[in-house]
Order: structure tokens, then sequence, then C-alpha cells
């Protein structure tokens, strides 16, 4: 097998949901060996959480938990018994990285924190993501990804550009906020694995989910503090300019255009309508002032045409104009088809499913997948077994235990 990037990189995953499961998921992807440990008997919310095939709920056919969770190897743990706790530590020994999202002091008061995870592998990477860190007022408190969209000041800016400027602010979409603070943290357990190689020294990494999001958020998170200026998706830069989102005939598209030549280009795309003669439209300053009537006579024009046609249209005149996608767009896309972005995935129950890959392409150490999610608790006999040597009979007793 082609070598991979990360080969050779051990990583424990403990993590519900989509942050710490995205960081493991993206290293695994690369070559690390990651080991994802899930309760017994309930396995990782995620497996919950659909989509699911016929829309019928089953722990081992959720969509979000297959796409998590390739390229890992799952196993079943209570660390809250003594005997799991024991396992707990076996198994960090032998490891690099310790992904860990448990709510700040709950790891300290199993006696399984860094520093006692550090005096049994003093090179050990431990990152601990949490919704706000572990001081602070907010430290203690619970979070969803409804929360911390909104304490992190994204979820202010969104929609952007509002079509209802009274509609209140929304949660970014679907997981985005979970998988964005899962990208920040693959750049932190990245840089301390390289520190790692370089001195052969372990480190403690500390991360606040609201303050990932909100390094998302580069210009306008900083703007009021040197500026005083608040950005809002209904501020001064979202009415200055006509466009967004519309409607069409089958869909709907987004288009941008603060320069002028953009705005002619949109013009002669249209037709050039005798509105756009109008004195409200002839320079950007009066048409902020008139974005709403002007969006209105966009959108007449917009809904008699798909949105593959104005795209196709709009970018042969250079106006920045593109197709709102959806789920089924983007699997039938030939552009992904000719880049064979989704591959073939063997699944013990799903069968053979198509599988999105991966978007960076190494020319030495290329994407591979490995193996499907795991079932869970599909690789407890291996880990404990052969890696760990419990015997049989000590499985049968530790599964008797509720152990795994």
């Amino acid at each position: 097998m082609t070598p991979r990037a990360l080969e050779g990189m051990k990583i424990v995953e403990y993590c519900n949901m989509v942050s710490g499961p995205y960081c493991s998921k993206l290293l695994a992807d690369m070559g690390a060996e990651v080991l994802k440990i899930e309760p017994p008997h309930t396995g990782d919310d995620s497996r919950r959480r659909g989509p699911f095939p016929g829309d019928i709920p089953h722990q081992e056919k959720s969509g979000l938990f297959l796409y998590l969770n390739s390229n890992k190897k799952g196993l079943t743990l209570d660390v809250k018994k003594p005997e799991g706790k024991k396992i707990f530590k076996k198994l960090v020994e032998k490891t690099d990285v310790l992904i860990e999202d448990r709510p700040p002091g709950e790891l300290e008061a199993l006696d399984l924190g860094y520093e006692k995870l550090k005096s049994l592998n003093p090179g050990l990477i431990m990152i601990s993501i949490t919704p706000y860190g572990d001081r602070g007022p907010f430290k203690d408190y619970k979070a969803y990804q409804l929360n911390t969209v909104h304490v992190s000041g994204q979820g202010y800016l969104l929609p952007i550009p509002a079509l209802d400027m009274d509609r209140p602010p929304v949660k970014v979409g679907g997981h985005s906020s979970g998988f964005d603070v899962g990208l920040v943290a693959v750049v932190a357990v990245t840089a301390a694995f390289y520190w790692k190689v370089l001195t052969g020294k372990g480190q403690y990494i500390e991360m606040s989910k609201q303050e990932a999001l909100m390094s998302m958020q580069r210009v306008e998170s900083v703007t009021f503090a040197n500026d005083q200026v608040v950005i809002s998706r209904g501020g001064d830069q979202v009415r200055r300019m006509p466009g967004g989102i519309m409607p069409c005939k089958d869909g709907y598209i987004v288009v941008v255009m603060p320069e002028e030549h953009q705005w002619q280009a949109l013009v002669k795309l249209i037709g050039d309508p005798e509105w756009a003669k109008e004195d409200g439209c002839q320079n950007a300053l009066v048409r902020s002032e008139n974005a709403g009537q002007i969006n209105e006579w966009i959108m007449e024009w917009t809904m008699q045409h798909t949105k593959e046609e104005i795209f196709r249209r709009g970018q042969a005149l250079s106006c920045p104009i593109a197709p709102v996608n959806t789920a089924e767009d983007i699997y039938h896309s030939e552009q992904f088809k000719a880049r064979n972005f989704f591959v073939d995935l063997e699944h013990p129950v799903l069968g053979k499913i198509p599988f999105p890959s991966s978007a960076y392409r190494f020319s030495k150490t290329p994407w591979q997948l490995v193996q499907a999610a795991p079932m869970l608790g599909e690789h407890n006999e291996e880990i404990y077994g052969r890696h760990l040597g419990y015997s049989n009979e000590e499985l049968a007793a530790l599964k008797n235990e509720g152990v795994f």
C-alpha cells in the first residue's frame, strides 16, 4: 500500500459528535492511526443523527457518523469504571495524540487529566476541545452549536447578505460550526506533532470552540476593536450593494457586483433593460440607496431562467454569478465526476455506497479510503485482545461488568 503523509502517527479520540471527530478524521485520512472510543451500547451521538437511508434511523447507517469516522478503528469503553480507567491509561501510554472534548475537569476528576497522563507518556500531545475553554466565567457552561455560533459572533453575520433585513440572525446551516472547530484543531495538532518530531516533547493544547469560531470571522472580529465599527448582515457593507441570493426558475443563484464593470456585465446579461437607464442605477452610491427596488427588477428576470443558464451566460460576461447547489446538484456535478471525487465505499450494513473523498491531492502520499467508519465496538477484540493482551476469559468478565 502506498505510504500516507502521517503514517506512524497514533491517535486516541475520546470525542462526541462533530468537532473532535472531524479533527481526527482529517488526520486519519492523511494516514494517522486513529482509535475512536465510544460509550458502550449507545455510542457516539452522531450515530443517531441523520441523514439516514429512507429516513429510517439506524446506529450503523447515519451519514454524519459514516463521514466523520471513516479510516478509524473503534472500540467501546466506559472510562468511569475502574478497569475502564486502567484500559484508557494503557491506550494513552501507546499513543502520540489524545483528542478529547469532555467538560472541563471531568477527566481530572477521574485521575485522567493531562498531568497524570503525561507521567505515563511524557511525549503525549493532548488537545481538549470545550465550548468556552478551561477558564473564565463561562468555562463550566454547556453549549450546542446554536450557542457557540452566536457567542462567537458568527450568527450575527448570517444570513449575509440578508434577503429580509427584519429576519433575526440564524445559526450556520447543518454542522458547519462543528466542522470549522475541527479544522482549527487540525492545525493545532499537526503543529504540536511537528514540534514533537523535532524535540521529542509533547504538550497540552487547550481549545475553546467560541474562540475557534471567532477566528473564522477574521476581518469582522477586529473591526470593532480597531475602528469601533460593527459589521453585520444588515450593516452598511450589505446595504450598499444590490444582489445577493436570488430565486430563479429552478432554485437560487448568488450574484455579487461591487465593481462598476461587474454591474455593467449584469446589465448586459439581463439584456440592457430600460430600468437600468434610470437615475437610481447610474452609480454605486445611488444603487445602494435603491438596492431593494433594483433587486426586485433583477428577480423578475432571474425567475424566467434556470440557474445553469444564468451561471453560464453570466460567467461568459465576467459577471460574478453562481448557482446555489443542492446536495443532488453536487453529486451529479460533471466537475466532481471528472475528478473522481466520489468513490465507492464497502460497508457491512449498507453495502456499496458513494462516498466523498478528499479535497487535497498529494502526489507522493495520496489519500486512501482504507476502511469504513467502525461498527459500534467493531475492533474491541482486536484492541483488547491482540494489542493489550487480555485473554478471552478476561474479556468476557470485562463485558459482563459493562466495561465495554
